[in-house]
């Protein structure tokens, strides 16, 4: 453990390319994977024998802090970015942030929390030789990773001489598979793996030298937040920060940069090929989770996710089912599934943003019909205590049964209860709250008719878990 040392987690990211399992509101670094844990959990745990949970601060994107998200930002330091404006920006406001509020010039270890690493004792001892290396002089350190292949997936970085730590000479963008197959033959090369470690100071620094407008505006924010509350600050002035990477604006710039090689098992989990690769296979090679019955089928990764799936005689293939959504791909293709989640969005659709059942603080919905024009049908649950928000609606009416539980309603100036099996009216513009005061989980089906029935005609009054009153959501 390095009592001088926090870990910046970076975890804003969309993770589009995981569709239709990753969404908008819930992106791959909240979803479990590979395992029982989510991938940011993962990464917390991987660190914690350097530096304890106490240590680590996580910037990550304000929408994820009022959902399935919280259970694993609960106890931790976090930094709520209004909108994501890439690395650069993010990692200057948490170093600024770590300076000013624990005083010194700690060393940061930066990870993205949507990595996967394999061999755990390989990535502590390349992150101890980081951090002394970034400990010990005005350098930047990032990790570079021993290459597999030619993969066309990663940026490059060359660098020089032999050793533990090696000077970097230059960053080369994601190549060609010719080109790539040309730098591995070169030798000296190593996968960019977007993984840092550096003094606050240093890379405070070197922000300051390459990217003047972002530490312009960090400056201002940092005068602002000796007066009123820094998320307060971050909220008012973060948008105005230009979107670049740490990659491009900085570490490309500059000659000080070291890189540590190392191979511990490392993969971005960037493609559902990226998944198949990294799974376990039964002896035809198939990658099967869920209710799936698969018949002569060869080196397929198969999903399912509550329907039966029956496949026969396929080979080489990616199927994933969502109870909205099914992705058909060949293998080799799935970094494509961006140009699918463009196109839901270019026609308007909703299922690149939110699944059909969708985590709150106060409990849950799924969305059980919402085909036709004129009405929606949900399910909607209510944990022990929970309570939504104080809130109406402009453009539709809803009917609550209750099926589990027993329900608190406030609609108006009254306040009454509802039974299982009893039903009751929330008009169109009415005042309304739901609660559940009860010690076992509130279930209801909620009928809503109307003109609109989008997300957005939810006018929130009131909240108890300290979400924005005018804000949008239940």
């Amino acid at each position: 453990m390095n009592d001088d040392a926090c870990a910046i987690i970076l975890a804003g990211g969309s993770g589009t390319r995981l569709w239709p399992l990753s969404r908008r509101q819930l992106p791959k670094q909240f979803l479990r994977i590979d395992g029982e844990r989510t991938m940011l959990a993962s990464t917390l745990e991987r660190i914690d024998p350097l530096i304890p949970r106490e240590q680590v601060w996580v910037v990550t994107g304000e929408r994820y802090a009022q959902g399935e998200a919280m259970e694993d930002l609960a106890g931790l330091h976090v930094i709520l970015e209004p909108v994501g404006r890439n690395t650069a920006p993010a990692i200057a406001v948490a170093a600024a942030l770590l300076r000013d509020q624990r005083g010194g010039d700690p060393v940061l270890v930066v990870l993205p929390a949507d990595h996967l690493i394999r061999d755990g004792a390989e990535f502590h001892r390349a992150l101890r030789l980081a951090m002394e290396t970034a400990a010990a002089g005005d350098v930047l350190v990032t990790f570079g990773i021993t290459p597999s292949g030619p993969e066309t997936g990663f940026g490059y970085i060359e660098a020089e001489g032999e050793g533990d730590v090696r000077r970097v000479r230059r960053f080369i963008e994601k190549p060609d598979r010719e080109r790539a197959e040309r730098l591995l033959q070169a030798g000296g090369v190593f996968w960019n793996s977007g993984m840092f470690v550096w003094r606050a100071s240093a890379i405070l620094t070197r922000i300051a030298r390459h990217l003047p407008e972002v530490d312009r505006l960090l400056q201002e924010m940092r005068a602002e937040w000796r007066s009123r509350p820094w998320q307060e600050v971050v909220r008012d002035r973060f948008g105005e920060m230009p979107s670049i990477s740490v990659d491009y604006g900085v570490l490309e710039r500059g000659d000080d940069v070291r890189l540590v090689p190392c191979d511990p098992g490392w993969s971005d989990v960037g493609s559902w090929d990226a998944v198949y690769a990294l799974s376990d296979k039964d002896a035809e090679g198939n990658v099967i989770e869920g209710d799936v019955i698969a018949l002569d089928c060869r080196d397929a990764l198969i999903r399912g996710d509550g329907r039966l799936i029956a496949a026969i005689d396929l080979e080489g293939v990616i199927a994933v089912e969502t109870p909205d959504a099914i992705l058909l791909a060949r293998r080799g293709s799935s970094q494509r599934v961006r140009e699918v989640v463009a196109q839901i969005e270019k026609r308007g659709g909703s299922e690149h943003i939110e699944h059909r059942t969708v985590r709150r603080p106060w409990g849950s919905y799924t969305v059980l019909d919402d085909c036709a024009v004129g009405y929606k049908l949900k399910c909607i649950e209510v944990k022990p205590g929970g309570c939504l928000s104080l809130q109406r609606h402009q453009h539709r009416s809803e009917h609550w049964v209750v099926v589990s539980g027993t329900a608190t309603v406030t609609c108006g100036d009254e306040r009454y209860t509802v039974a299982r099996n009893a039903s009751t009216y929330i008009p169109i513009g009415a005042v309304h709250r739901l609660e559940n005061r009860g010690k076992i989980p509130l279930k209801i089906i909620e009928v809503q008719v109307g003109e609109y029935l989008g997300e957005d005609d939810i006018e929130r009054l009131e909240d108890r878990y300290g979400r924005d009153a005018g804000e949008e959501g239940r």
